[in-house]
């Protein structure tokens, strides 16, 4: 079996708002073989810069495009692909944008794998754990405590149990931030449970001011309350804060991540298979595993991610929740035929081969922005 296409589709809303939003826009990577087969993949990035990451051309050695780098192989070998990508492109990737680009063709690879073999992906990662996992809404706050106390009942009344509240407004003030966080608890209930993400904005003493104003509430955790590269910054909070402390989300690759878990920085690291691929996340996962410490998905894009998540996470000795995207998007809920949402607060693992999603190509021709690799 060898790799005869690999196709760039850029899908966008119509209305695309000035928001920390990724359900707006996203860009699908279609791998196809001599033998008919096809896997879907996605990348958590700005689409454009993804694309053009793919369909570069040859540059030099360790400066080409994705795409010349995979016509010809053999899909089934993911690890060996993966270092091949992560070799030739050197002078250009490492991180960010290349490794999202990576990321998105590995997904795509390992749904050709699952499909090839009718098993699975969580199967072929060495089997799933769990049946089920909680999830938690995943939201943006409102404009106020109040706005957020009337979100926070609104999906309890859905059915979820936990609900994450993130990014902006959080970090105008300390009374911005506190309204904030008790309007969260207010709208949930004392029983329900509470995941702040604070969207990276304090420094390492003023977050551990805040964390201490929020034990009071019982956030389950407190999420990116620093710049991305402040290791030792999330170090020095982890050892000192009353809440459990997540980030991990703008990470890209194993060794994006390998700061956080040496230093044991963190006590929940968040992984986007959209920004990793599995061949990378399955790696963080024992890695993690091995300091003690929890992971959890970040997911705030397509159904296509959310089904690579959950066989992911499934796989997680340790998996406790699953972030669930609620955002009221077009991309979020019509991409594939398939609904990935959860029901009463849990989602359950899918069992069909490879990630289990077909694509929507009516939608995909509606949304269409931008195209190549046919």
């Amino acid at each position: 079996m060898k790799i005869t296409q690999v196709v760039c589709q850029i899908l966008r809303i119509d209305n695309v708002e000035a928001k920390t939003a990724s359900s707006q826009d996203a860009i699908i990577v279609r791998v196809r073989t001599d033998n008919g087969l096809e896997g879907i993949g996605e990348a958590d990035s700005s689409p454009e810069m993804v694309k053009a990451a793919i369909d570069a051309p040859f540059s030099h050695n360790v400066a080409c495009g994705l795409r010349e780098l995979l016509l010809g192989e053999n899909p089934l070998e993911t690890d060996r692909i993966w270092e091949k990508m992560y070799r030739r492109t050197m002078y250009a990737g490492r991180r960010s944008t290349m490794i999202t680009a990576m990321a998105a063709i590995d997904m795509a690879l390992w749904d050709i794998k699952g499909k090839q073999f009718g098993e699975p992906i969580h199967r072929l990662l060495g089997g799933k754990r769990h049946d089920k996992i909680r999830a938690y809404a995943s939201i943006l706050f409102g404009r106020d405590g109040e706005e957020t106390a009337d979100i926070g009942r609104r999906w309890r009344e859905a059915g979820y149990t936990a609900v994450k509240f993130g990014w902006e407004p959080m970090g105008q003030s300390e009374q911005v931030d506190l309204d904030l966080v008790r309007g969260a608890r207010e709208g949930l209930g004392d029983d329900g449970i509470l995941l702040i993400d604070a969207g990276c904005v304090w420094d390492s003493r003023t977050a551990l001011r805040r964390a201490q104003a929020f034990a009071e509430y019982k956030p389950e955790w407190l999420e990116e309350a620093l710049h991305p590269d402040d290791v030792e910054g999330y170090r020095w909070l982890r050892d000192r804060s009353p809440i459990p402390i997540a980030a991990g989300e703008e990470e890209c690759g194993r060794h994006s991540f390998r700061p956080l878990i040496d230093q044991r920085a963190l006590d929940v690291y968040q992984v986007d298979l959209s920004r990793n691929g599995f061949t990378d996340a399955h790696y963080i996962r024992q890695r993690v595993e091995e300091i003690g410490a929890r992971v959890c998905n970040h997911c705030y894009t397509s159904p296509v991610t959310h089904a690579a998540s959950m066989h992911w996470l499934s796989t997680s000795r340790d998996a406790f929740l699953f972030e669930d995207c609620v955002e009221d998007s077009p991309l979020r809920h019509e991409l594939t035929h398939e609904k990935i949402q959860a029901e009463d607060g849990w989602v359950h693992i899918p069992d069909r081969p490879g990630l289990g999603v077909t694509l929507n190509e009516d939608f995909i021709a509606q949304r269409l922005i931008a195209q190549s690799g046919d």
